[in-house]
C-alpha cells in the first residue's frame, strides 16, 4: 500500500529587523558623507557659453563658427556673438556679458583685468598696409594727408593702427581716418573711395584672401619691421614669401616684411575648468594645421599672450587633455571626475563602517537571545534557594512561558543554534524541577 506523503508548507523567512535598522543606518551615513561631499565639488560645467569673435567677414567669427561646431559634438552649445574687434570683446568679458573671447595681443594687460586669463595664442594676425596699385606709399609716413580705413571703434585694428602712427610722428590730425573695415573697406579702395587699409587680420581672412589674389592691390612691405617689433614685444616681425599665395602667378610677386600680432582667446577665471579642457581640445583640432605663415602644431602656443595662462592651459599645454577626456564622453568623463572626490572620504566612512556594522549586527541580534538568560539564570538560583513544591511550581510555570515565548522569537539561521540552545536549557531546567517535584511527592 503506498504512503502518501503530505505537501510539506513553505516556511516564510522574515526580514530581521535589526538588519534594516543597523545596516539602514551605515546606508545613512554614507548619503549624509556623500551630501556633505557635494558641497565642495565644483558644480558641473554649463551646457551653454558665449563666445565673441567679431564682424562677420573677419578671422575671429570664421574661427568662432569652428569652435561652435566642435564644442556641439560634445554636447555644448555655443552661442557666438559678433562684434567690433578685440576692444569691445575685452570690454563685454570685464562686464560678464561672454564667457570668452577673441582678443588680439597689445591692447591690454593683467593690470588692466586681473580677473582675465589666457588659453593660450591662437594665430598670427599679420599687421596689413594695403593701397592701390600705382600708388607710391613704402612707410607709414607716407599716409600724411591721405584716406586711411582702420576700422570703427572698438576694433583692435583702430588701436593697433593709432599707436603705430603715434610711433611714425602722425596725429588723427594727419590722416583722414574712416572706420570701415573688412570688405567694404576693400571696395572703398577699389572704388577710390579711401586711399589706403590698415588692417589687422588673419591670412585667411576673406578680404586678405581677396587682395593678395588681385593685382590691383599692393601690400606695403615694411622693410623697418623688425626695428618695431624690437621695440613693441607685443608685435613679430613675419616674412609672407614671394609666390605662397599663388605660385601660378606669382603672388605676391616678392619677399614681404610684415608686423603681426597674436590672436588670444581669453576668458575670466569664473569659467569652468573642464569648459576651459574642451576649449582647449577644440582649438588644438582648429588652430594646430599648418597655414601660409605658421607651421604644423604652433598653434595654439603658450606664448604670445598680454595675460597669464590659467592653470588648467598650462596643464593641457604640458600633458594634453585630461586622462578620462581621451577614453570617454565628455560629460561622463566630467561626471566621474568630479565623483572621484567622493573617494576618500567615502573611503574614510566605509572602512570602519564595514568593521563595526558586522559586529552590531551580531550583537542586536544575540540580544533577542541573550536577554532571557537573565531571567533563566535567576529562576535557576531561585529554584536552588527554595526547594519547597508552591515555588518549585512557580518557577516552573514561569520556565513554561519563557519556553511559549521562545516558539515566537525569529533570528537569521546562522544564530539559530544559540536561539535552539536557550530552548534546550530552559527545557534541561525544566526537567530538573520536575524531578524535584516528584522526589518531594514521594
Amino acid at each position: 500500500m503506498a504512503v502518501s506523503q503530505k505537501k510539506r508548507t513553505p516556511v516564510l523567512r522574515r526580514v530581521q529587523p535589526e538588519s534594516g535598522l543597523i545596516y539602514g543606518f551605515g546606508l545613512v551615513a554614507v548619503l549624509l558623507a556623500i551630501w556633505i561631499t557635494f558641497q565642495f565639488i565644483e558644480p558641473a560645467p554649463p551646457r551653454t557659453i558665449t563666445l565673441s569673435t567679431g564682424n562677420p567677414d573677419g578671422a575671429y567669427h570664421y574661427y568662432g563658427l569652428q569652435l561652435r561646431e566642435q564644442l556641439a559634438e560634445h554636447g555644448v552649445d555655443v552661442v557666438v556673438l559678433e562684434s567690433e574687434g578685440s576692444v569691445e570683446n575685452l570690454q563685454r568679458l570685464a562686464d560678464r556679458e561672454v564667457d570668452v573671447a577673441f582678443v588680439q595681443s597689445g591692447l591690454a594687460s593683467s593690470e588692466d583685468y586681473p580677473d582675465f586669463e589666457s588659453l593660450g595664442a591662437m594665430y598670427y594676425e599679420p599687421v596689413w598696409i594695403l593701397f592701390r596699385s600705382g600708388m607710391q606709399i613704402s612707410t607709414l609716413k607716407d599716409i600724411a594727408g591721405l584716406r586711411v580705413a582702420v576700422g570703427g571703434e572698438g576694433s583692435g585694428t583702430r588701436s593697433v593702427a593709432l599707436r603705430l602712427l603715434v610711433e611714425n610722428g602722425l596725429t588723427e590730425a594727419d590722416v583722414y581716418l574712416s572706420a570701415q573695415s573688412g570688405l567694404l573697406a576693400a571696395d572703398a579702395l577699389a572704388a577710390g573711395e579711401i586711399d589706403a587699409i590698415i588692417s589687422v587680420a588673419a591670412i585667411s581672412a576673406s578680404m586678405i584672401e581677396r587682395v593678395l589674389s588681385d593685382p590691383g592691390f599692393t601690400v606695403v612691405d615694411l622693410a623697418r619691421a623688425p626695428a618695431y617689433a624690437r621695440r613693441h614685444p607685443w608685435l613679430m616681425h613675419l616674412t609672407l614669401p614671394e609666390g605662397v599665395v599663388d605660385l601660378a602667378r606669382n603672388l605676391p610677386d616678392r619677399h614681404i616684411d610684415l608686423l603681426a600680432v597674436n590672436s588670444t582667446l581669453i576668458g575670466t577665471n569664473r569659467l569652468h575648468p573642464a569648459l576651459r579642457d574642451l576649449l582647449l581640445q577644440a582649438a588644438d583640432s582648429v588652430f594646430s594645421p599648418a597655414t601660409l605663415l605658421a607651421a604644423s602644431d604652433q598653434f595654439p602656443s603658450i606664448t604670445g599672450s598680454d595675460f597669464p595662462l590659467s592653470a588648467d592651459a598650462i596643464r593641457y599645454y604640458e600633458f594634453g587633455p585630461p586622462f578620462l577626456q581621451r577614453y570617454l564622453p565628455f560629460w561622463i568623463a566630467n561626471l566621474v571626475d568630479r565623483l572621484k572626490l567622493l573617494a576618500l572620504p567615502l573611503l574614510a566612512l566605509i572602512l570602519p563602517l564595514s568593521r563595526l556594522l558586522p559586529p552590531a549586527y551580531r550583537w542586536a541580534v544575540r540580544k533577542k537571545i541573550y536577554r532571557w538568560y537573565d531571567e533563566v539564570q535567576e529562576l535557576d538560583k531561585s529554584a536552588n534557594a527554595d526547594a519547597s513544591a508552591d515555588h518549585q511550581r512557580i518557577c516552573l510555570g514561569e520556565l513554561r512561558r519563557i519556553e511559549n515565548e521562545l516558539r515566537d522569537v525569529n533570528v537569521p539561521l546562522s544564530y539559530a543554534h544559540e536561539l535552539y540552545g536557550l530552548r534546550h536549557h530552559v527545557e534541561l531546567l525544566s526537567q530538573q524541577i520536575i524531578a524535584r517535584l516528584n522526589i518531594n511527592r514521594d
